[in-house]
This record gives structure tokens, sequence and C-alpha cells, in this order.
């Protein structure tokens, strides 16, 4: 096996969980926004959704993980967990570290859904919106990918697609008293998972 497995594992894994979560970000917003009425069943982009933010946790703990295992920078659990206490490149790391903490923050908060107030999880769930943001700063100032073109490209034309969902989702009139369960009224959040 390789020295440098861990590095590898980290990179690959940092990179995938941006993807999953701007996926989730996206099938989030075309479930608010009912983008995707008629090309797919609602229910079937609220499951997509959910299971995108899962994966997402999943793959960043994979990450920090990796990034523990890994020799080249040396990442102890409090470096991963805490904001600023990484000597390597503070301030980008920092922002991974808080945009973990709101990702699970989102996700915990979906799971407890039907034990919280709708509003209450509305506003937890709308710092999906802050998870991309801090994960996508993340990746250009701490990922060594940042000056791979496929990438800066990747990152602009999703990045894009979010701005525009997300004016579409604010633009877009309210229905009032919409249908609850599968499909959420267009003045419901649904970002990073459901």
């Amino acid at each position: 096996m390789t020295p440098k497995i861990w590095w590898y594992v980290a990179r690959s894994t940092g990179m995938v969980a941006w993807a999953v979560a701007a996926a989730s970000v996206v099938w989030g917003l075309l479930l608010s926004t009912r983008s995707a009425r008629g090309v797919a069943k609602p229910a079937w982009v609220l499951d997509l959704h959910r299971h995108l933010g899962m994966l997402t946790v999943v793959l960043t703990g994979v990450h920090l993980g990796a990034l523990v295992a890994d020799s080249y920078v040396a990442f102890d659990v409090t470096d991963l967990l805490v904001p600023f206490a990484s000597s390597w490149k503070p301030g980008a790391v920092a922002l991974g570290v808080v945009a973990f903490w709101l990702l699970l923050a989102v996700e915990v908060s979906s799971l407890l859904k039907r034990r919280l107030a709708h509003r209450w999880w509305q506003r937890i769930h709308l710092a999906s919106f802050a998870v991309y943001v801090l994960a996508t700063l993340h990746l250009l100032e701490a990922g060594t990918e940042r000056t791979n073109v496929a990438v800066v490209l990747l990152v602009e034309v999703v990045t894009a697609l979010v701005l525009f969902l997300t004016l579409l989702r604010i633009l877009a009139p309210r229905r009032r008293g919409a249908a609850r369960g599968g499909a959420r009224a267009p003045g419901r959040s649904a970002a990073v998972s459901g």
C-alpha cells in the first residue's frame, strides 16, 4: 500500500463530499421550487435529497478520518473539529470545520423534523446555504484541486445553478396551505437534507 493512500482518500472524499452536498442543495431547491414537477415524483426527489444529505455526512466523516490518518499534514481531531485550531491554513480549515458543524445541525434537525416545530426546522435548514458556501470556499482555499481548471469550472457551474434556483425560490409566487408530506409548498425550504 502506498504511503500516500490516506492523502488520496482525503482528497477524493473531500471532493466527492462537496459534490454530493451540492447535489443535495440542488435537489432541495428543485423540490422547494417544484422545478422537478412532471419530471420526477416529489416523494422520489425528497428521498434522494435526504439520502444525499446523509451521504454528505458519511463522506465528510471519511474525509476527516483520512486527514487524521494521513501523515503529510499532522492533523489531530482538535484541528478538524475546532475552528482555527489547525496550524496549517487555519482560515481555510476553519471554513471546513464550521461547514461540518452546520452540516451536522441540518442533518440532525432533519432526522428530528417530526419532533421540531416546523418554523425551527426551517430556520436550521436554511443553514444548508451556509454549508454550501463555506464548503465551496474550503475547497477553493484548502483543497489541492483549486488550481485544476475542471474543478474550478465545476464549482462555477454548480454555484451558478444554486444561485439561479435560489433566486427562483425567492421570487416564485408562494401558495398558501399547500399539501404536506412528499411535496412541499414553494414557501418551504429544503436544502442539504430534508
